[in-house]
């Protein structure tokens, strides 16, 4: 009895073009600027770039991302500063500016926690640059995101900046920017608020 298998053989031959089409059209695929690891952040006072980290904190870094790739930052704000200035005496000074959507009005009441992934867990610190997400309760962090004006292990697990002691989730760092981030810590603030918050045009991939 024939082969089933030696029948189809003339017939794989003649498609090996067009698996060798479909190989090099996945390998394409696979370096589509999707899958980069930078965004930039667009802002009226210049941009800036960020070197996210999906190997170190995946479940942060894939939310922001999709976020990201949703457009949902369109027309968002740095909002909020933290400088040594505007804290109360004696507490754990932080030095940072926060970011998001919670100053558009835009719906956030969908967007499930982020699972908390903690500095003990990813390895990246709170130093000076460094991403990290703003949260209430641990696993409450979503679209809200801050960067370090300098370094505050006070953030990290173990850290003495939240109750609970757990620290917040860092997932990415700046890589370019760091006068543009400068410049909007700056600015004139009241209350720990930006006054006007400084617009971000969008976060996109780079």
């Amino acid at each position: 009895m024939a082969s089933v298998c030696g029948n189809f053989e003339p017939v794989m031959k003649q498609f090996i073009p067009f698996y060798l089409l479909i190989a090099t059209t996945c390998l394409l695929l696979s370096c589509n600027p999707k899958s980069s690891d930078k965004v930039i952040i667009k802002t009226t006072a210049g941009d800036i770039i960020v070197q996210v980290f999906p190997e170190k904190a995946p479940k942060t870094v894939n939310a922001f991302l999709s976020w990201v790739d949703s457009g949902f930052y369109e027309k968002s704000s740095f909002y909020r500063i933290l400088s040594l200035d505007n804290q109360p005496m004696g507490s754990s000074a932080a030095e940072l500016i926060q970011g998001g959507v919670y100053k558009t009005g835009k719906n956030r009441d969908h967007i499930p926690g982020i699972p908390h992934e903690p500095t003990s867990q990813t390895g990246i610190r709170h130093e000076r640059g460094t991403v990290s997400m703003a949260r209430l309760e641990p696993g409450s962090a979503s679209t809200e995101f801050f960067i370090c004006i300098s370094d505050s292990p006070g953030f990290d697990e173990g850290g003495n900046s939240n109750p609970d002691g757990l620290g917040y989730a860092a997932f990415g760092r700046v890589v370019k920017g760091m006068d543009v981030v400068m410049s909007i810590y700056n600015r004139k603030e009241h209350n720990q608020e930006f006054t006007p918050p400084i617009v971000i045009i969008n976060i996109s991939r780079k």
